[in-house]
């Protein structure tokens, strides 16, 4: 089946976006599901990434409506995510809180002003950011230095991290874990594991306030969403294993180069 006509059955129905597939759109949903959660597990990088830009150049959406049903595969993982490591490397309820609570508060407030944001702009602003996280991957992969962790955890602190991280989560519906790792490894110093930990608190209930507020703007298909997240569910953990099995830094920079690659293509496709 040609992927470009697949739009024409889900993309331009009216509002609500949700009906059943024919067996063969069902089929190809899951099928694309499954190939993007395999990637955002190997790569360990949320799947919303990858699928946002697929949205928008194959399934011609617009910005919001593929950063909506995106939101529709990430929900599940990132709640998983969260229980699974909070149970491996706990935090403790008042530092999650003092994270996700500004993280979860700033999502909403910006979730709702990016589904009325001009399509267009939003999205140089997800190609901006593409392009920032790629570089900030090639210049970890030539060596950049490594924070000192293992500091005592600032408390203070933790809001602003929260309000960081849930400014990208609500505005581009990803990232949220992106920002706030690295500045809860590097400027506070946190071992890789507690920022994990926390960056999960942060982004776990985000997303689900930002697939709301996407949802309550009518900017999801949850025909297509729905049947992706089962796909990607059962191919989260297989992207993962093979992960473990392959060379980080080269897998890293090849997956740079191709975030840039894909940050310039969005910006000079025609929309």
């Amino acid at each position: 089946m040609n992927i470009m006509a697949f739009p024409e059955s889900t993309v331009n129905l009216p509002m609500p976006l949700l009906h059943l597939l024919p067996l063969a759109d069902l089929a190809l949903a899951l099928a694309i599901g499954a190939g993007l959660g395999f990637f955002g597990g190997l790569f360990g990088i949320g799947g919303g990434i990858i699928a946002i830009p697929l949205f928008v150049l194959a399934f011609a959406m617009d910005q919001a409506m593929a950063q909506g049903t995106a939101l529709v595969l990430m929900v599940p993982n990132l709640l998983i995510g969260w229980w699974r490591y909070s149970r491996k490397h706990p935090v403790g309820w008042r530092a999650a809180l003092s994270i996700a609570v500004p993280a979860t508060l700033t999502t909403w407030l910006l979730a709702h002003f990016a589904t009325r944001l001009d399509a267009q702009l939003l999205g140089h602003l997800f190609c901006a950011f593409l392009g920032i996280l790629a570089l900030r991957l090639l210049w970890q992969g030539r060596g950049g230095r490594q924070p000192v962790t293992g500091a005592p955890l600032r408390a203070a602190a933790l809001p602003l991290v929260g309000v960081a991280g849930g400014s990208s989560m609500g505005l581009l519906g990803i990232g949220g874990g992106l920002v706030a790792t690295p500045l809860l490894s590097g400027w506070l110093g946190q071992r890789q594991t507690v920022a994990q930990s926390l960056a999960l608190a942060l982004v776990a209930p985000s997303s689900l306030v930002a697939l709301s507020a996407y949802a309550g703007a009518q900017r999801v298909d949850w025909s297509l969403g729905l049947p992706m997240a089962l796909g990607g569910t059962l191919t989260v953990a297989a992207g993962v294993a093979l992960a473990h099995r392959l060379p980080e830094r080269r897998m890293r920079a090849a997956f740079a180069w191709m975030l840039l690659a894909t940050a310039l293509w969005l910006a000079l496709a025609p929309r």
